[in-house]
């Protein structure tokens, strides 16, 4: 809620929309780590809200999966290699991204 109000600042912001998965856990990890050990606290993560799936040009089978980030990043932040600097993460005020980005919280260092 001090977030959304403005009384607490985000103090960096990952913006992983668009990027493939794997590039995605890669970045996101860094990003963590980083932010963590440079002793910040509140970070923001935008994941993009995604959509339907495409369809292939035979329209039979999507050939590109939709809001793959917006699913992962939640588990990857549960992670064993992350969870111990995260001590909590929620979705987004509209004015930050809504449904599309996440709050993330970090421990101390």
């Amino acid at each position: 809620r001090r977030l959304a109000r403005g009384a607490h600042e985000i103090e960096a912001a990952l913006d992983l929309h668009g990027l493939p998965q794997d590039e995605a856990h890669r970045a996101l990890h860094v990003f963590i780590r980083r932010s963590q050990s440079a002793g910040l606290r509140t970070v923001l993560v935008i994941t993009g809200k995604g959509g339907p799936a495409m369809a292939s040009p035979s329209g039979h089978h999507p050939f590109r999966e939709r809001g793959v980030l917006r699913r992962m990043v939640p588990h990857w932040l549960d992670s064993p290699e992350l969870r111990p600097l995260v001590i909590s993460w929620s979705a987004a005020h509209l004015r930050h991204g809504g449904g599309g980005a996440l709050y993330v919280m970090l421990r101390r260092s």
